[in-house]
């Protein structure tokens, strides 16, 4: 195989095989996947749960991960907070001509420790190869299929008043990750993305509780977007206090030296679970006993006035209307 990716990879013949068997199959093989067929052709049983997405980040590396391990974490957790097991994943590349052969395995070994990590395959796919010019590296577009119980009915339309809302941590690493790393913003100790499956996080909460309404991923948009939505879907207004909101000092910083709102930064390795008040502080506890929780905290309730709206108590002791994000402050971000 040569060390750059070629308009002919993508062509469908010896060069296309070689970079499936050489680059996909050989990291990614599976009794699935390995058939080759044109879909892949497993068994399920119970309501399903099926979610696709595309990530276009730049850059493709950043400090905590790459691209690779963006598009399975993010596909893994749209699935995970619909309270769904995730099991299979799709994996499509779109490759500029000219890319690094090098960098291609890089990227398709993170998907595979992301998938190891989250005990799901890998199990089709799809390459295609573009001029030089016309794409920037590398695209990556994923879907995910998972089964929900048939019990379970975990939805933005659930949040009712009285119901708390907690955050699995600290927000707008990802973000600002990205940006320091794209801008070379340096800092006096690593910030690293927050990119992570969160599907074992989710099943270690379902273990003390089924009293979980509603989870979402605060990831482009952030977590003010991500409640402005479960306040219009539900009908309900959000209070939260920002006393109580994680923030890592290097991000808060970041976000006063460039004008940027925290509340508004994306994230890729947290989420927001809004659940019935008398199981919050047990559903809190388990959360903080898996590694991707233990910065998690209540951060607000769910009331009935001003449904629509999210308030926030501020540090002064005030009231602010957060609003959701107006424009793209930080394109291309996953």
């Amino acid at each position: 195989m040569t060390d750059k990716i070629l308009l002919a990879h993508g062509s469908g013949g010896t060069l296309s095989r070689d970079i499936v068997n050489n680059s996909l199959i050989s990291v990614l093989g599976n009794s699935i996947l390995n058939i080759l067929d044109d879909s892949a052709v497993f068994t399920a049983n119970g309501k399903i749960a099926f979610t696709t997405d595309s990530h276009v980040v730049q850059p493709i590396f950043f400090p905590g991960g790459d691209i690779g391990k963006l598009s399975v974490c993010g596909t893994i957790n749209d699935l995970s907070v619909m309270g769904a097991t995730p099991l299979y994943l799709s994996l499509a590349l779109i490759i500029e001509e000219g890319f690094p052969t090098k960098d291609l395995d890089t990227i398709i070994d993170s998907v595979r420790k992301a998938a190891d990590e989250a005990g799901v395959k890998i199990v089709t796919g799809d390459t295609k190869v573009v001029n030089r010019g016309n794409a920037d590296k590398i695209f990556i577009n994923t879907a995910g299929i998972g089964i929900i119980p048939e019990e379970l009915s975990v939805s933005g339309h659930n949040a009712k008043p009285g119901n708390k809302v907690i955050l699995s941590g600290t927000i707008g690493d990802h973000g600002i990750a990205v940006l320091s790393k794209r801008e070379g913003i340096a800092f006096d100790t690593e910030l690293e993305s927050d990119c992570a499956p969160l599907n074992k996080l989710v099943a270690d909460m379902m273990l003390v509780s089924s009293k979980i309404n509603c989870m979402r991923d605060p990831t482009r948009g952030g977590l003010a977007t991500t409640l402005n939505e479960i306040a219009e879907q539900s009908g309900v207004s959000i209070r939260i206090d920002e006393e109580k909101i994680p923030v890592r000092r290097e991000v808060a910083a970041a976000c006063e030296m460039l004008g940027f709102d925290p509340l508004y930064i994306a994230n890729e390795g947290k989420l927001v679970a809004v659940v019935e008040a008398e199981d919050a502080e047990a559903i809190l506890m388990q959360m903080k006993k898996n590694k991707y929780g233990h910065n998690a905290a209540i951060i607000g309730t769910i009331e009935e006035k001003y449904a629509g709206r999210v308030v926030m108590k501020t540090t002064l002791g005030t009231s602010r209307i957060v609003g959701m994000l107006v424009g793209e402050p930080l394109p291309r971000i996953c």
